[in-house]
């Protein structure tokens, strides 16, 4: 059988320095510390629609939401939906390869038939390839009328809104 614990002891009150005294804790309005007056907000104006950026001085233009006219898809993507994609696209195969040829008519086919039948679409370029690995996914998005939501090393991953049944709702 166990041996029942002493009880703890109350800590001793930390001792103040020599010479000082304690200062009561008494309540009351003589007793409480004055408050700083409340600062009202500035109002600041909305400024132009550019900014200047700390590096190169130029004015960099803030996105648009990339929205064309009701019932079209996204022009743009925003930075939550292009995060959806990626983690959408995450455990995806790739459908559609682009070979030693480049970015074909055959290519281009095959990827509107896969952006049909899927909306999002990984696609893997071919270290063979006369492209380059950056300016293929411009290209091919370009020329199918998709959305380039990720480039990662050699694969790419496109996203078109279905034009009558859209299965993939992009977070606004």
């Amino acid at each position: 059988m166990r041996a029942a614990r002493p009880a703890r002891r109350a800590r001793a009150a930390p001792s103040t320095p020599s010479g000082a005294t304690k200062r009561s804790t008494t309540t009351g309005p003589e007793h409480e510390k004055p408050t700083r007056p409340e600062r009202k907000k500035k109002k600041r104006s909305p400024g132009p629609k550019g900014r200047v950026t700390k590096r190169t001085g130029d004015t960099a233009s803030k996105p648009d939401k990339g929205r064309t006219e009701i019932g079209a898809g996204p022009t743009t993507l925003t930075g939550k939906a292009t995060r959806y994609l990626r983690g959408l696209g995450h455990h995806l195969d790739p459908i559609v390869q682009i070979g030693k040829e480049g970015i074909t008519e055959g290519v281009v086919t095959a990827t509107r038939a896969a952006l049909l039948a899927h909306e999002l679409v990984k696609l893997k370029v071919s270290p063979d390839a006369p492209i380059d690995r950056k300016d293929a996914g411009a290209d091919l998005a370009a020329k199918v009328g998709a959305l380039l939501a990720q480039t990662l090393g050699r694969t790419l991953l496109l996203y078109k809104r279905h034009p009558h049944e859209p299965r993939i709702v992009l977070p606004r």
